[in-house]
């Protein structure tokens, strides 16, 4: 096991619009091996996580990966899920998004919600 099992303390009060105690659940359900730790550790450390502003660079490695199971024939929708949700956070995904509010507004009408 890479990572050991942390000792559970008291949760820590909730976060201002009764935010989920997030590191605490964490920690409940990490068993020691993986993401789950990492994200226990990075949110006791910094609750609301301010410091980071979401753009999930990516150094190449999920490229290749899908690109090897694309040829293999290899179904692998958690890996392409994740690599799309990396561009998005980068916000190279705002005009397919506009794209598909325009499609919205066409065949139903929908209008976007305002914030």
């Amino acid at each position: 096991r890479p990572f050991p099992r942390p000792r559970l303390r008291p949760p820590p009060p909730l976060l201002p619009r009764a935010r989920v105690r997030c590191s605490y659940l964490a920690r409940l359900r990490g068993d020691g091996d993986g993401l789950l730790d990492l994200t226990a550790s990075a949110l006791a450390k910094s609750p609301g996580l301010e410091e980071f502003s979401g753009r999930v660079s990516d150094s190449g490695e999920g490229r290749w990966t899908l690109e090897a199971a694309i040829d293999e024939s290899i179904p692998a929708p958690v890996l392409a899920a994740a690599l799309f949700a990396r561009f998005s956070s980068r916000g190279e995904s705002d005009f397919a998004n506009q794209v598909m509010s325009a499609q919205r507004f066409e065949f139903g009408g929908h209008h976007e919600k305002k914030d």
